[in-house]
């Protein structure tokens, strides 16, 4: 439809004397989401002493800009679906107006099949102005400065309703002073209706002139519906940088309308050398949560 527009305005003060600064944080949002345009701007202003006891402040002393327009038709096309031609601008400033970091995106290139398959190319120019030396890999140190770069996307996904399916991305182009390649996969294979299947794989191969270096993730799951209400899934990963193989197997049991039981266990050991594993930690969580109608 094209009905829908939404527009709001918050505000949030910290009376906590022992922060020195700016205290409050405001923003606003206006929003036009509909099937054809969706089309939203939002601004908050985060102060530096913003800082409450409850909850996480990711970037205080900033002020957010983010500008989004989307063109989403729906030929009448036996092949396509649908186009999404997708493009947004984000800006991050100190108090003082001095610009911290911005992301534009386009996305000149991107469909809907009507098989249910999806293909994207990105367009993504990147700026991080650093007010300090940059750590980025161990002994690998970026010079404080501004940095402009631009970023590229090719993904295929295929679709879901498959046996087997899966998604192929590739982020490519330049970083900083340097360059960056992303390869992400991901493969699904649904067996049965309850049983569920999925590998996943991502390395970063970074060159810049302070430094090279590759990562590697590589992750698995398994889901298992046991009934509509009883679900089982385990998920493991292994990264080289840390070294480590950690996994979180979940079960939950919808006892209720609005109720919920979980029982987790996360499970971490460390690579060591020689080819030595070695525990770390691991964790055992039982919850319960139960909504209540008013």
């Amino acid at each position: 439809g094209d009905k829908s527009f939404i527009a709001g305005v918050w505000g949030l003060y910290n009376n906590n004397k022992a922060l020195v600064g700016d205290n409050t944080s405001i923003g606003f949002k206006l929003d036009y989401p509909n099937d054809l345009w969706d089309i939203s701007l939002k601004m908050k202003r985060i102060g530096d002493a913003f800082l409450p006891s409850l909850g996480f402040v990711p970037r205080p002393g900033i002020i957010y800009y983010s500008l989004s327009a989307d063109f989403m038709p729906r030929p009448e096309w036996k092949l396509i679906r649908q186009f999404f031609f997708e493009s947004f601008f984000r800006l991050v400033t100190d108090l003082n107006h001095n610009w911290e970091s911005y992301t534009a995106f386009t996305a000149p290139v991107h469909f809907l099949l009507e098989s249910g398959d999806r293909f994207e190319f990105n367009i993504m120019p990147k700026g991080e102005n650093l007010t300090e030396d940059f750590e980025i890999e161990d002994g690998v140190i970026i010079k404080k400065g501004p940095y402009h770069w631009q970023r590229f996307r090719l993904e295929l996904e295929t679709a879901s309703k498959r046996v087997m399916n899966g998604q192929a991305t590739w982020w490519f182009g330049t970083f900083y002073k340097g360059t960056l390649d992303q390869i992400e996969l991901q493969f699904n294979v649904r067996p049965a209706n309850s049983l569920n299947l999925s590998l996943n794989y991502e390395k970063n191969i970074v060159n810049l002139p302070e430094g090279n270096f590759t990562q590697d993730l590589f992750g698995g799951r398994i889901q298992f519906s046991f009934t509509s209400d009883f679900e089982f899934s385990s998920f493991i990963q292994y990264d080289n940088e840390s070294g480590s193989i950690g996994t979180n197997t979940r079960l939950r049991w919808t006892f209720a309308l609005l109720g919920d039981l979980f029982i987790v266990y996360n499970h971490n050991i460390d690579k060591l050398e020689r080819n030595i594993w070695q525990y770390n930690s691991n964790q055992f969580i039982i919850k319960v949560t139960y909504g209540f109608w008013n």
